[in-house]
């Protein structure tokens, strides 16, 4: 079992924890929609995802961005998942990702939506 996040106490008061699977998704989230600053010792840590839903849509920028998140999840979960697909689309103010991956440890392939209201 791994620990939940964002981190919290359970009904035991132990630290909640979560299935591999549930982890992996989470810890997928924090690199999407961290900005790199964002964390005091890992300054470096994230792809600043969020910061690109203002910028001019064109294809251009779907494909760098989808080589951002691709680059990101691969250099921080790369002992984890294997990124095969990423597709990114922003509607108003409201950033949706897809990812497409598949487990390190169980082989178990996965698709996971995120959105975010920016």
């Amino acid at each position: 079992m791994d620990m939940r996040y964002p981190y919290r106490i359970d009904a035991s008061g132990r630290t909640a924890g979560a299935q591999t699977e549930e982890h992996v998704r989470q810890l997928i989230e924090q690199v999407l929609f961290t900005a790199p600053g964002e964390r005091v010792n890992r300054p470096d840590f994230g792809c600043g995802l969020a910061a690109l839903v203002f910028a001019p849509n064109s294809p251009e920028l779907a494909a760098a961005t989808q080589f951002m998140v691709q680059g990101a999840l691969q250099r921080w979960l790369g002992d984890l998942v294997q990124v095969e697909a990423v597709r990114v689309s922003a509607e108003d103010s409201i950033l949706h990702v897809e990812v497409q991956y598949r487990l390190a440890r169980t082989q178990e392939r996965r698709t996971d939506g995120f959105s975010r209201r920016v």
